[in-house]
């Protein structure tokens, strides 16, 4: 019996090694996948056996309010997508953001649109690769962290918030909240500490507060600001912008790791020669095609906020993100 036993011990040593050699480097990625070119998402299988080739196709884009209206918006590209292909593409709609990881990681999602944050988590835990973000010609569609304050204000630069009463927006919004919290200390102002935080709850919030005193200052997505100026909401030429950051991507679309190469690459050449129907850019703020964008260069600035406020894109990261959206649905239930 001692000796099975060491025999089995063995093996099961021999086993894990293997498979612990078989990938020279992981990075922060799941167990389940490998990234040997180190471009920090997952690598397609080295065994042909594990490609994957489903007949059928399924296609999401993040969690929102209403989902029937990107359904709808999406309609054309799915077609597209399936001309181009060959297969058949379904549309799955998604209730949270850790929902559509967890599709994607067990293989029941093959095509996604991740919001900006959650893309950290699909790459680790779910085996995603982004390729692309709404965009034009030029560009990816993206925004920026902007301060602003009044115009007549004596804030002129970020050094100048020091002792100020400061809106911040809620506790886990990246440009209202996390980004500040990162970007702010190498400039030499640290939230909470130079100044008073107040959270005002909403971008919009903040932005009126500003106007109306009730704040010195606010850390806004420039989307935001620049879409309430067009409303005829605020007059832009009230404020000043005392600071920008480096432009933050928007939700990223990509595919599962584990799709047979020859399809990867007729799914990633329909994104990229793909134009938007006019509904699509009317829905998509002027966007008009999928704009092409890496993981590793393009949120990079994503990752090192996530990495400043303590966010782990693993496991016990989903697990908080799930809570905190399962929080929110049962905030805004228990209103209606």
């Amino acid at each position: 019996m001692k000796r099975v036993l060491t025999f089995l011990l063995m093996m099961l040593f021999v086993g894990s090694y293997a498979l612990a050699s078989d990938c020279a480097n992981r990075g922060t990625l799941d167990e389940m996948y490998c990234d040997e070119n180190k471009d920090l998402v997952a690598d397609s299988p080295k065994d042909s056996k594990k490609w994957k080739d489903p007949k059928t196709l399924v296609f999401t884009y993040t969690p929102v309010e209403d989902p029937a209206v990107y359904q709808d918006a999406f309609a054309d590209f799915q077609k597209y997508l399936g001309e181009i292909t060959g297969k058949r593409v379904i549309y799955y709609t998604v209730q949270s953001n850790a929902a559509e990881v967890e599709a994607m990681r067990s293989g029941r999602l093959h095509i996604a649109g991740f919001s900006t944050g959650p893309t950290g988590f699909a790459v680790n835990l779910a085996g995603y690769v982004p390729i692309a973000v709404k965009g034009t010609e030029e560009s990816f569609q993206g925004y920026n962290l902007i301060v602003v304050t009044k115009k007549d204000s004596t804030i002129k630069t970020l050094a100048d918030l020091k002792g100020k009463k400061v809106a911040h927006t809620s506790a886990s919004s990246n440009s209202g909240n996390l980004a500040p919290r990162a970007l702010f200390p190498p400039e030499g102002i640290v939230p909470d500490t130079d100044y008073t935080v107040v959270y005002s709850g909403k971008h919009d919030q903040s932005i009126l507060g500003v106007e109306h005193g009730d704040y010195d200052a606010a850390p806004v997505a420039s989307d935001v600001f620049t879409r309430m100026a067009k409303a005829g909401r605020i007059n832009a030429d009230d404020f000043r912008i005392v600071y920008r950051s480096p432009r933050f991507p928007t939700s990223s679309f990509g595919l599962a790791h584990n799709l047979n190469p020859d399809l990867t690459k007729k799914i990633v050449d329909a994104f990229y020669a793909y134009r938007f129907t006019p509904e699509m850019q009317k829905t998509f703020g002027g966007a008009d095609r999928f704009f092409p964008v890496t993981y590793m260069e393009d949120w990079s600035v994503i990752r090192n906020i996530a990495a400043s406020t303590g966010t782990s894109y693993n496991n016990e990261g989903l697990k908080k993100m799930a809570a905190k959206e399962a929080a929110k649905k049962a905030k805004k239930a228990k209103k209606q």
